[in-house]
């Protein structure tokens, strides 16, 4: 069956007066865990909305949906981990990635690189950010990195349990790593050209997602892992529930290329009746192994019909 399922909600940015109210507002409505996205543009900045987020909340976790590998050295994203994960009381999901918005880069100055040389940073900077949560000192000499006895990475981290890691990508090398490091992986469409394009949905069609799953499972055996130890994650940008969500589909997939069936049974958009909508997520959760969603928004009349529809009918099942 999989997985039991959980939902979580990514926002940017808060109220600056009631963002404490509306953090609650996700925790009491039964969403398990609040995102942050790790961009240079109108955004706040997701390390200290998590660590703020974690102090006005009991239960809710928080994470990254994902830092940028090239925005930080790994013992900074080592040390920034570790302190929220002590002081959530270990509910921090660390969510981390190769980067993909060339606009991020130009504007920060930062060389965008091929694919290739951006995977093979994460993969070390993973190395770096694991064993700093574990060992008592760490030295690293590697293609990118070169750390020497830096000490672990906050006191009392190797105490208790580390935060989850989670991986987002869109392509077999980056989905393969996943495979061999991510407790939580995310399936995402590839972004070959640094931005969403009007071909980035249709990454995500059925069939992709089976083929995107099977680059983890073979990444987790090659890696000794059991790949059903695995929780897999989408992200929705689309979220709509309704008896008559034919013109929505329609819409989406004269704009993405791929036929409204397509639309209707893709991870990018949660659309239909509360009972379509479920029904789908056990299917796609049977066929590919994805339990963990995630959609977007922060307002209570944005959460609670999908809240009242789906989340209180399958989290935790």
């Amino acid at each position: 069956m999989g997985k039991p399922f959980r939902f979580g909600v990514q926002l940017s940015k808060l109220d600056s007066t009631q963002w404490a109210e509306e953090l609650r507002t996700i925790e009491d409505l039964g969403f398990s865990s609040v995102f942050v996205p790790d961009h240079f543009s109108n955004q706040w900045d997701p390390t200290a909305l998590l660590g703020a987020a974690s102090a006005v909340t009991e239960n809710l976790r928080v994470g990254t949906l994902v830092y940028d590998v090239d925005f930080r050295h790994p013992v900074v994203f080592a040390k920034q981990a570790a302190t929220i994960q002590l002081l959530s009381g270990g509910r921090h999901e660390f969510g981390i990635g190769a980067g993909w918005m060339e606009s991020d880069y130009v504007q920060a100055g930062i060389s965008y690189d091929r694919p290739g040389l951006r995977i093979e940073r994460l993969e070390e900077a993973i190395q770096i950010v694991k064993s700093l949560w574990s060992q008592d000192a760490t030295s690293f000499e590697g293609r990118h990195y070169h750390v020497k006895d830096v000490p672990a990475a906050a006191h009392g981290i190797q105490k208790v349990d580390p935060p989850k890691i989670l991986i987002g990508g869109g392509g077999r090398r980056l989905l393969h790593l996943a495979g061999r490091h991510a407790d939580i992986v995310g399936i995402n469409p590839q972004l070959h050209e640094g931005k969403v394009t009007a071909d980035t949905p249709s990454d995500m069609a059925p069939a992709r997602v089976r083929e995107k799953v099977e680059w983890v499972h073979a990444g987790a055996e090659a890696a000794g892992r059991d790949p059903a130890t695995i929780e897999f994650n989408s992200l929705s940008f689309v979220v709509a529930v309704t008896d008559d969500p034919q013109g929505l589909r329609a819409g989406i997939a004269q704009n993405s290329g791929m036929t409204v069936e397509q639309v209707a049974d893709c991870p990018l958009f949660l659309t239909g009746s509360a009972a379509e909508i479920c029904e789908r997520l056990e299917k796609r959760r049977e066929e590919t192994g994805i339990s963990y969603v995630v959609i977007q928004g922060r307002k209570r009349s944005d959460l609670e019909p999908f809240a009242e529809a789906v989340v209180s009918t399958l989290a935790g099942k």
